[in-house]
């Protein structure tokens, strides 16, 4: 704090803010350093379906693994039927040799989200690196 003194009314005083201004660049940046990233999710991916004039890639379609999560409960693998507790090894298999490392989940409207979450789990753990999903707006071309 500063005293100017005056000839007509005696001592003035007057605030200092350099030192206020100090702290609170000070606190800003402390602020800014502890502030928590926002947490990401996993990332996913959405096929695109092909243009409406143009068949899709029949070698495309023989190298995509889709794992469709039925609403009773069944488990498949590209139309090939499968158990939940053999859909791990099966899918390390398919994958151990692939260099694209790349499936695509897809559950019927009524599935609860547990089961589709759960083959996600599964997915993820026997090396698969990108799960995409398919929706049934995607196959209706939407």
């Amino acid at each position: 704090m500063g005293i100017q003194i005056g000839q007509k009314h005696g001592a003035m005083s007057e605030p200092n803010i350099v030192p206020l201004i100090d702290v609170l660049l000070v606190l800003i940046i402390i602020f800014m350093a502890i502030t928590p990233t926002t947490p990401t999710g996993m990332k996913t991916l959405v096929p695109q379906p092909p243009p409406k004039n143009q068949k899709p890639d029949p070698d495309l379609q023989k190298t995509t693994i889709v794992v469709v999560v039925g609403k009773d409960g069944s488990v498949k693998i590209n139309q090939t039927d499968s158990t939940w507790q053999s859909l791990g090894p099966q899918l390390t298999d398919i994958f151990k040799i692939r260099a694209d490392k790349t499936a695509f989940v897809k559950g019927d409207d009524d599935v609860p989200f547990a089961n589709v979450a759960r083959a996600i789990d599964i997915m993820r753990g026997s090396g698969i690196v990108n799960v995409g999903l398919i929706t049934a707006k995607m196959l209706a071309g939407q």
